[in-house]
């Protein structure tokens, strides 16, 4: 009998411990497994960034939202355009439609004019990509500056792109690109025109330092003191 009670005593003993002692898991072969361990709080904490990770995850940030963005601009519905009458440099006129082209999109850059730096750095930066653009689309650049200003100063700057005058109509102010007060603000419309030859905008956005139209500002970004105050000017 007193073996009996040291037997179950001793089993009773080992079911309280149970819980204490670690799982031991059987593998399909009957061999013991190591025991899992539990992760500390330590190793739970995410592993912190560098500076170089942070700028790299802010980077790939930007680009994804670029593409968000894009995405959205899509889903805005067109707004159809009237027909709008424009000066070329020999003072003939050429109309809204003529400027698509061959092709279906037009791509329409809004010039503030000979008096500001500002839109003429913008338009420099055009000449080297005036090709490509018209490859895929019509490219021109409007400015409300009269026909000889706007002329002479294009032939001074060597542009390549096609340029026009939008003096004396309104097209600016009903594209949003002038104040009520007649200040012209720069930017950027795209149109496209639908089987029946209407013509609708897409989409528009202004321009200023540090958007996408003009490459400049992001490689002064990288400079150790930024653009520092810097600023474009018409002669260096």
């Amino acid at each position: 009998m007193a073996i009996k009670k040291k037997t179950e005593k001793k089993a009773k003993s080992g079911q309280k411990g149970r819980g204490k002692k670690p799982m031991v898991m059987i593998s399909k072969r009957g061999k013991a497994l190591p025991a899992v361990k539990k992760r500390s709080a330590a190793s739970k904490r995410p592993k912190q960034m560098n500076l170089s990770d942070k700028i790299r995850a802010m980077e790939e940030k930007i680009l994804n939202e670029k593409k968000e963005l894009t995405e959205l601009r899509k889903k805005v519905a067109p707004e159809p355009v009237p027909e709008y009458i424009f000066k070329t440099h020999d003072g003939s006129e050429i109309k809204l439609s003529e400027l698509f082209g061959n092709h279906r999109d037009l791509i329409l850059v809004h010039n503030m004019g000979k008096r500001c730096p500002y839109c003429t750095l913008w338009a420099d930066g055009f000449t080297g990509v005036t090709q490509h653009l018209e490859n895929r689309a019509g490219f021109v650049v409007i400015s409300k500056d009269d026909v000889e200003t706007q002329r002479d100063f294009y032939q001074s700057r060597g542009w390549n792109f096609k340029m026009y005058s939008s003096h004396g109509s309104t097209f600016n102010r009903d594209m949003k690109f002038e104040t009520e007060e007649g200040s012209q603000l720069p930017g950027v419309s795209a149109f496209f025109k639908d089987d029946d030859g209407r013509i609708f905008r897409a989409g528009y956005t202004n321009f200023g330092p540090g958007d996408d139209f003009c490459g400049l500002w992001h490689m002064l970004d990288l400079l150790k003191d930024g653009a520092d105050g810097w600023e474009p000017q018409f002669e260096y």
